[in-house]
């Protein structure tokens, strides 16, 4: 199985690259585990509603190039549907049992992703609506893909 974390943009916060590389380690037992960053636009401060959707469909090609044809994927939106962490456990375990050999969890830059990112979701996934930034979002994502995991391996650690 692998697990890739797919996000726009560079994590630049030495706490949240720890943090998340613990998390990351900690999920090599259960598989390959690859964090990919595509490059984020550059936004100008008053973008108009089509400059942003121009830098959003920019930002979706550099994505689906890094997306494979079987891979599961799951987005984080807002909009997404919340799950507890059993529930967020079935669905991962469903996917490797009906044969996607990659789980790949995509987060989208400070302007969001484009709809045909989330269009190409088998899961929208939202973890409330709370604001976070994407890059705190990594971290919080990794340990509940570690969570998760353990969830499904019979562990206490979820508890």
């Amino acid at each position: 199985m692998k697990i890739k974390v797919l996000t726009v943009g560079k994590l630049k916060e030495d706490y949240l690259k720890k943090g998340i590389a613990e998390y990351a380690k900690r999920l090599n037992r259960f598989g390959t585990v690859e964090m990919v960053e595509v490059a984020d636009e550059k936004t100008p401060e008053k973008a108009s509603v089509a400059e942003n959707q121009q830098i959003m469909a920019k930002e979706a090609e550099r994505i689906q190039g890094k997306i494979g044809e079987r891979d599961f994927v799951v987005v984080l939106a807002i909009e997404g549907k919340e799950l507890a962490s059993e529930d967020f456990a079935q669905k991962l375990e469903a996917a490797k049992n009906t044969g996607h050999g990659t789980l790949t969890f995509i987060i989208g830059g400070s302007l969001g992703l484009d709809p045909a990112i989330k269009k190409r979701a088998n899961l929208l996934l939202s973890f409330g609506r709370l604001t976070l930034p994407h890059q705190l979002m990594r971290l919080v994502l990794v340990e509940q893909i570690y969570r998760a995991m353990m969830i499904s391996a019979g562990s206490t650690y979820h508890k």
